[in-house]
């Protein structure tokens, strides 16, 4: 694997100063806007999948080096053809790249530091959280390439901002500045958007249960598909069993004793 914590590694890997166990993922091609090449589709997948089965780290932060967050798919590692394009985006698909942030149990935010499209605006909004910089720009782009809303994005941009909105990016292809990304409500405008989603990152890493986020995020996957009776019904169940963890303990004996809590790893990670 290519990724690491420097030399030539397309995918870097680091943990926070002020709180370890909040991870860093760096997006590191930024002579290329931090284009995706064939290989880093899957690789920031798994980057992501052995950061969330890893119990030292409670939050990730993704973003870019240099001056670009991902400028898209790097055509320029392909040989040109429609085959090489397709092969490109199965091989991504496969590894259920854009979307595996939103699957994981660790809350993931995406720091948007410049220019984003095609998966890579894909890959900025598949999160938790999202924080932007005024002067980033954000394009879906598909639809001015001859292409269709790829990676789930159709289904996940409504959910950020609405389905009229959504269409508008989707149809139109349009580039948007990260202050206009704000007034969306697609992210967070931040003067400095690294730092935005360290504190947000650090915030949750210090004073959330893990398991709570993680049944958190997992009820709002499932809520969709879900009728508001069904959506009860399953939360009174998540409830009853959140009841017995030892994390509701811990949260009132930190409130009694006035300290930060120390939640303990969830079952299954480490």
């Amino acid at each position: 694997m290519t990724h690491g914590t420097g030399g030539g590694a397309t995918i870097l890997i680091d943990r926070d100063v002020e709180n370890p166990t909040v991870a860093v993922v760096t997006l590191n091609r930024p002579d290329r806007l931090n284009a995706l090449t064939p290989e880093m589709g899957p690789l920031y997948a798994a980057t992501l999948q052995e950061l969330d089965a890893d119990p030292s780290v409670r939050a990730i932060v993704v973003t870019g080096a240099g001056r670009g967050f991902c400028s898209g798919a790097d055509l320029s590692s392909l040989a040109g053809s429609t085959d090489d394009l397709l092969a490109y985006v199965r091989g991504q698909a496969i590894e259920s790249l854009p979307l595996v942030a939103l699957t994981l149990a660790t809350p993931v935010a995406t720091a948007i530091n410049g220019p984003c499209a095609g998966i890579g605006f894909v890959l900025a909004i598949s999160a938790d959280a999202r924080f932007v910089s005024s002067d980033a720009t954000l394009s879906t782009t598909f639809a001015r390439l001859g292409l269709v809303a790829e990676y789930g994005v159709a289904w996940l941009l409504p959910r950020l901002v609405g389905l009229p909105i959504a269409t508008d990016l989707l149809l139109s292809g349009r580039t948007v500045t990260g202050d206009e990304a704000a007034d969306l409500g697609l992210a967070t405008g931040s003067d400095d958007p690294v730092e935005s989603a360290l504190t947000w990152a650090r915030e949750i890493a210090a004073h959330s249960s893990p398991r709570s986020t993680a049944m958190m995020k997992q009820q709002l996957l499932e809520a969709d598909g879900l009728t508001l009776p069904e959506a009860v019904t399953k939360a009174l169940d998540a409830m009853a069993e959140a009841f017995t963890w030892p994390d509701l303990a811990e949260a009132l004996a930190a409130r009694a004793q006035k300290r930060a809590p120390q939640f303990p790893d969830p079952p299954g990670r480490g």
